[in-house]
């Protein structure tokens, strides 16, 4: 059975190049429809050039740009041929509707948010992610947005009960420029951000890059500008029949990363946890 172009950038992601695993996170976080415009404006939309774009596409194995979209229409009418698949290609990015069962409908988009999610996640970026974070050599810090920093806060709590040296940014930009300071190349930055993309977030990526912090992203399909500074990116699917965006993907990514971390580090997590326990008196 031939692969699907989905399949070839997993596999391939992480013998790619960082401008052009950019591209295929691009690809991957809204397959197929990111790769059936044109390559100047794929290029645009992440932020490197068009011989990237193709030089990404050769790497695939297509001859060109034009073969690599005649496979990805072949893939499309495949899935179109399945009513489901058809209606969830259909419904990415419309207008909210007014639909018998609203309930319904929004219970529907959330669980094929996720589904989606973990569908197109590829494996190799989620693992570096999972070994980044719970290497406890690492120091690991935590932030989001306006509306995203409530899962930082909350993956912060999570981590800290399994490994030492967890951190949520908080405050104000300014206070986050002190804590710089004293990050290097053995600190984790791990950064939510959806669209409306926060400018000071960036700001915070770039500077922490400069500085050799190990940046991460967890961020939508159409990915943040932060992605240009980030050494791993993990995608996620937030549109849903609402005029407001949805994070029960996000979240599950969450809890998806601290449970690998979890049964990674399990010996030294359950020591934790039991004197944890032995601290609350239980």
């Amino acid at each position: 059975m031939t692969q699907t172009v989905v399949d070839q950038l997993r596999e391939s992601l992480g013998s790619f190049p960082m401008t052009e695993r950019r591209v295929a996170h691009r690809l991957l976080a809204d397959y197929p429809m990111a790769g059936l415009q044109s390559a100047t404006d794929l290029a645009k939309q992440v932020g490197v050039s068009t011989p990237t774009v193709l030089r990404m596409v050769a790497r695939l194995g297509f001859e060109s740009y034009v073969e690599f979209q005649k496979r990805l229409r072949g893939e499309l009418t495949a899935q179109l041929s399945s009513p489901l698949q058809k209606s969830a290609l259909s419904e990415r990015d419309t207008e909210p509707t007014e639909p018998s069962n609203p309930y319904q409908a929004m219970a529907a988009a959330i669980a094929r948010n996720i589904e989606e999610t973990f569908a197109n996640l590829a494996t190799h970026e989620f693992d570096a992610v999972v070994k980044l974070l719970g290497n406890r050599k690492n120091r690991v810090h935590l932030i989001g947005g306006r509306f995203t920093d409530a899962l930082a806060r909350y993956l912060s709590v999570q981590m800290r009960i399994i490994r030492p040296d967890v951190a949520h940014l908080q405050d104000q930009e300014s206070n986050w420029q002190d804590q710089l300071l004293d990050m290097d190349q053995h600190d984790v930055l791990l950064i939510f951000d959806i669209r409306r993309y926060q400018a000071s977030l960036l700001r915070l990526a770039e500077l922490a890059s400069a500085r050799q912090v190990r940046v991460l992203l967890i961020t939508d399909q159409w990915l943040s500008p932060i992605s240009k500074h980030a050494k791993h990116v993990l995608p996620a699917r937030v549109v849903v029949p609402s005029v407001w965006d949805s994070s029960a993907a996000l979240m599950a990514v969450c809890e998806a990363l601290l449970a690998a971390i979890t049964r990674e580090h399990w010996d030294f997590a359950q020591k934790r946890m039991r004197g944890l326990e032995q601290l609350r008196g239980r």
